[in-house]
């Protein structure tokens, strides 16, 4: 699916429809200290190797993408759930 790199919506900041710019949100860097990594750390450790559970296949094929809407006029950034959906591009 294809989604415009420029989109009139509405800004909460402004409090008016303005112009946003799209693009797709990515993951962020990993918290090494995040109590999750570390439990992962300490599991994964100890014994002869491999990994902490049985590897299960994915029910999802898709995953939901996130659009990254900026304001054109006060640079606010708005995260907007998209659709399930295997490809999505920002075209101009």
């Amino acid at each position: 699916m294809k989604i415009p790199d420029k989109i009139n919506t509405y800004c909460p900041k402004c409090r008016q429809y303005t112009e946003h710019s799209v693009s797709l949100l990515k993951t962020g860097r990993r918290r090494k200290m995040a109590a999750g990594e570390r439990h992962h750390e300490r599991v994964d450790r100890h014994g002869y190797g491999g990994q902490k559970a049985p590897l299960a296949k994915p029910v999802k094929t898709t995953k939901k993408q996130t659009l990254k809407l900026k304001c054109s006029k006060c640079g606010y950034v708005v995260q907007k759930k998209g659709i399930r959906i295997k490809k999505l591009e920002v075209v101009r």
